[in-house]
C-alpha cells in the first residue's frame, strides 16, 4: 500500500552492527550485516516515504535515495538517532547494537601479551529504550533476536520497557539471508501500556529478507493510523 506523496511520512531506519573498539585495530561486534534495515529502507522508499538510514559497519550498499548516516559505535548510533528522529513519524529499530563495550579504549595497537588476559566491559546504551521515553506519537517497532522456550517472553519484556508499538520476534536463523522463524508482537490495545501487554502473535513471512520487509512495512504503517497512536 502506497502512501500519497502529500503524506509522506518520515521514516528512520537503523541497521546493521556497531564496533565497539579495544584499540584502533581491534573492536567487538557481532554478525550482522545490514541487510534487514536496508530492506526495509528499501520497501519504504518503495511505498512513498522519506527515508533516513542510520547504518553500522557493513559492505552492502545503501538504497541510493536513502538519506543514510553511518556509525559505527553505539554512542555514535545514539547521537545520530537523537537527531535523525525528530519530525520522524516511524522509526524501525533494526541495527543490532553491542551489548557492552571495553571499559577503556586503548590507542594504537598494543602487541599480544604471553598468558591470559581479561577484559573489563561496561553496558552501551540502550538506544531503542533511551529514543522511547520521549517518543510522544512516534510509531516505534523494534526487533528482538531471541531463541528458546523463553524468546518469547524475553521479547514481550522488550516490548513493554522500551515502549515499543510492535516487535517482530526474530530467530537466530535469520542472521544473513533470512528463512527463520519471524514473528509480529502487537499489543491489544496501544492505548494501554500494561507491564505484560496483552498481544497479537503473528507469524511473518520471512523466506528473503525482502519479503520479510514488505511485510513489516505493511503493519508498522498501519500503526500510524491506529488508535492511541
Amino acid at each position: 500500500m502506497a502512501v500519497r506523496r502529500r503524506h509522506r511520512p518520515r521514516v528512520v531506519v537503523t541497521a546493521g552492527p556497531s564496533r565497539e573498539h579495544l584499540d584502533d585495530v581491534r573492536f567487538l561486534s557481532n554478525g550482522s550485516t545490514g541487510r534487514m534495515g536496508i530492506e526495509l529502507a528499501r520497501e519504504a522508499l518503495r511505498l512513498g516515504c522519506d527515508v533516513t538510514l542510520l547504518l553500522g559497519p557493513t559492505e552492502l550498499a545503501p538504497p541510493p535515495r536513502a538519506t543514510t548516516h553511518r556509525f559505527v559505535s553505539t554512542d555514535d548510533l545514539l547521537a545520530s538517532a537523537r537527531r535523525a528522529v525528530e519530525g520522524a513519524a516511524l522509526v524501525i529499530f533494526s541495527a543490532a547494537p553491542a551489548d557492552w563495550k571495553p571499559a577503556r579504549r586503548l590507542a594504537g595497537k598494543p602487541p599480544k601479551a604471553s598468558g591470559a588476559a581479561s577484559l573489563r566491559l561496561r553496558p552501551t546504551p540502550d538506544v531503542a529504550a533511551l529514543l522511547g521515553r520521549s517518543k510522544g506519537r512516534r510509531v516505534h517497532v523494534g526487533f528482538a533476536l531471541e531463541s528458546g522456550p523463553t524468546g518469547l517472553a524475553r521479547a514481550l519484556g522488550k516490548l513493554d520497557r522500551k515502549r515499543f508499538d510492535a516487535i517482530v520476534l526474530n530467530s537466530p536463523e535469520n542472521l544473513g539471508r533470512g528463512g527463520g522463524l519471524a514473528l509480529w508482537l502487537e499489543p491489544r490495545d496501544l492505548r494501554a501500556r500494561l507491564r505484560t501487554p496483552l498481544v497479537d502473535v503473528e507469524p511473518l513471512p520471512s523466506r528473503t529478507k525482502r519479503t520479510l520487509a514488505r511485510a513489516i512495512l505493511a503493519r508498522a504503517l498501519a500503526l500510524l493510523h491506529a488508535p492511541g497512536v
